[in-house]
């Protein structure tokens, strides 16, 4: 049976393959995330370029937005909701939570209501855009991270936690 948007029945209620990789996917963005984020100067936060509408701060509560609003799409009730920044350390520990949220879902055994692909389509891949932006502000800012091959990075499904495995292979 097709859906009016395309998706077989049984693509919506996805396997554990399917799950898994959507946690490794989890994964992968905490990871990228936590390196972006971690050892960030206090004052990156507010770090404005001209004719930039996000400071990080603000592209970092978006990315929380994202994973909120990727569980209400996982568990069927789609909402949308623009929280007001807090501190960078309480969006900085919101990141991670949302994270782990879906993450928990994601290991459950509760149907997921929408296809991996348009999880990742939409909020995962949005969230990578937006991490890939805040490391590139952290180098205009003048606090670049080290670039790393993440191909060798020690990433494994449900760990997405604020502590991540050190690099294993990083370059200037």
């Amino acid at each position: 049976m097709t859906t009016a948007a395309g998706n077989t029945a049984a693509s919506k209620n996805a396997g554990s393959v399917e799950r898994d990789l959507l946690r490794h996917m989890l994964a992968t963005v905490a990871y990228r995330g936590g390196k972006t984020l971690r050892h960030a100067p206090p004052e990156f936060a507010n770090f404005a370029i001209p004719n930039s509408p996000r400071t990080p701060l603000k592209i970092l509560a978006h990315i929380g937005d994202l994973f909120d609003w990727a569980l209400t799409i996982a568990k069927g009730q789609q909402a949308w909701n623009n929280a007001e920044p807090q501190s960078w350390d309480a969006e900085v520990d919101r990141f991670f939570l949302t994270l782990k949220a879906l993450d928990d879902f994601l290991a459950g055994s509760e149907p997921l209501h929408e296809t991996p692909e348009k999880l990742f389509q939409g909020p995962i891949a949005d969230a990578l855009t937006h991490i890939g932006q805040l490391a590139m502000l952290r180098r205009i800012s003048g606090a670049p991270m080290k670039g790393e091959n993440y191909h060798k990075a020690e990433i494994r499904s449900g760990q997405v936690g604020k502590d991540q495995p050190a690099p294993r292979r990083e370059f200037d």
